[in-house]
């Protein structure tokens, strides 16, 4: 367990260095006790290059609520195909799920904040909990200019929730600059990206959006902003 001290150290180790120094330098760190979670956006595919491609010893694992676009099952196929890896997939407990659906509704996060974050706990925050039991650290595609819930964010910070250090390597880039490797790299990505999905996680929770409109503002369009967190991710 990396405390204070060692944290704010490693930042300012890190702080010039490119997210493949980041994770390189982490996999060193953690000596393999890390992992990755993918939500197979932009961000993430790039991560998953970079991890591939070094072959570092980081596992990946993706969460599937049940709720997924088939765009996003067809680029988890194409992505262990294209790297000759094979991606975790986390499920929901089935009787959490059943429970929940049965007492609220299947379509539950609509009525009310409460709600939606029910749904994000059971389908989300509880599989990434177990995905995440005995590590040391994880990797996330987190960026700061997503969210203003983000700005704050350091490249390696304390987890307080999941208890372990979690590693942001994309934190100080811009979407342009990730869509922009991703493409010339000729790194498999959503295909709803293409379609005015910057932001891609449950459909009925997804939206593409207008020409100018924030970038997180496809994802419970219906909240406000300060609001729009799954519950994976805490300030």
């Amino acid at each position: 367990m990396m405390n204070t001290a060692e944290i704010a150290a490693l930042n300012e180790e890190l702080q010039e260095a490119d997210p493949k120094q980041i994770l390189k330098r982490c996999a060193e760190l953690f000596k393999g006790n890390l992992a990755f979670a993918s939500s197979l956006g932009f961000e993430d595919q790039l991560i998953t290059h970079f991890i591939a491609t070094e072959k570092l010893p980081i596992g990946i694992f993706t969460l599937d609520t049940g709720r997924l676009f088939p765009e996003t099952y067809d680029l988890i196929e194409i992505t262990n195909a294209r790297y000759k890896i094979n991606i975790r997939v986390m499920f929901p407990d089935a009787k959490d799920v059943e429970e929940m659906v049965n007492s609220k509704g299947v379509n539950l996060f609509y009525e009310s904040v409460e709600n939606r974050k029910l749904c994000c706990y059971i389908r989300k925050t509880k599989p990434l909990i177990r995905a995440l039991e005995g590590l040391d650290a994880w990797v996330t595609g987190l960026r700061r200019e997503q969210s203003v819930t983000r700005v704050n964010m350091q490249i390696v910070e304390w987890d307080a929730m999941h208890g372990l250090v979690k590693i942001n390597p994309l934190l100080k880039w811009t979407a342009k600059e990730v869509e922009d490797f991703v493409r010339r790299e000729n790194i498999p990505y959503h295909k709803l990206h293409d379609q005015g999905f910057p932001s891609i996680g449950c459909q009925p929770c997804t939206r593409a959006v207008k020409p100018g409109e924030d970038i997180r503002s496809g994802r419970w369009w219906w909240e406000l902003p300060e609001q729009k967190e799954c519950g994976l991710h805490k300030e």
